[in-house]
């Protein structure tokens, strides 16, 4: 619908490396399989490894540059422009959690500031060839705020139990991404202008897309989910559950050298 030719494409739908395509549909999806699926026996269970989880966030944060970068389709000043938005945004958005952190808690933390890092990248995503770097620190400021608020209060609020967070930072960060695409579009970088440069039909387009997409997803996984749960089951039982999956499905620990 948005990249090949698709209609949302035809109707002027822009989304440079994947915002709607990949993290709206992939959070909204996530949220649709975790109220199928229930909450965890134990929901409070905190990261089993911190330390491979920075490496984690490290290993996709390079990767990321050839995720925007490359969907310029070459190498030229496209594809640095977007790789430098890119640094920047998420550089932006893990600044700020920390700085909530600080706030909220009192001290900063190394999984904020990772989560954060990632929501940055996510919300640059579909922005990444339109914007400049202005645009790139608002728009890495404002998804912290938008990521922090889904993850601790939104999933409270509501009750879903969405294990890594999916849903709050890629899906809630990719709607912001793509409404700001609409918005900070700038026809200096690549031809296509948003609200702030005279073109405010963009941003209704952004809009419809993201409803388009997020039902579409929503439906589709809520429908195939339930289908699998009656028939194969998608749920582990409550021993297996609680003694851990690395353990019980892949004879795996974390403490095994």
């Amino acid at each position: 619908w948005v990249w090949g030719g698709g209609w949302l494409m035809q109707m002027g739908s822009l989304d440079f490396a994947g915002g709607t395509v990949v993290h709206i549909n992939s959070g909204v999806t996530a949220l649709a399989l975790a109220l199928v699926l229930g909450k965890r026996k134990i929901p409070s269970l905190l990261p089993h490894n911190l330390g491979y989880s920075v490496l984690g966030a490290g290993l996709l944060w390079f990767g990321w540059m050839g995720f925007n970068g490359g969907s310029a389709l070459a190498a030229n000043g496209l594809a640095a422009s977007a790789i430098l938005v890119s640094n920047v945004a998420a550089a932006t958005a893990l600044i700020t959690w920390v700085l909530i952190d600080t706030v909220k808690i009192g001290k900063p933390t190394m999984l904020g500031a990772i989560t954060g890092g990632v929501a940055g990248l996510v919300a640059i995503t579909p922005a990444a060839g339109f914007v400049d770097v202005p645009a790139a620190i608002i728009i890495g400021f404002v998804t912290a705020f938008v990521s922090y608020y889904a993850i601790y209060y939104l999933k409270s609020k509501f009750g879903y139990d969405d294990a890594l967070d999916v849903f709050g930072v890629h899906g809630l960060s990719g709607v912001w991404g793509a409404i700001a695409t609409g918005i900070f579009a700038s026809p200096a970088i690549n031809g296509a202008a948003g609200l702030l440069f005279g073109n405010p039909n963009q941003l209704t387009i952004q809009i419809i897309s993201i409803i388009v997409t997020a039902v579409y997803a929503f439906v589709v996984s809520i429908i195939l989910a339930k289908i699998l749960d009656k028939t194969i089951g998608i749920r582990v039982n409550e021993k297996e559950e609680i003694e851990g999956l690395d353990a019980n499905l892949h004879n795996e620990s974390g403490y095994r050298l």
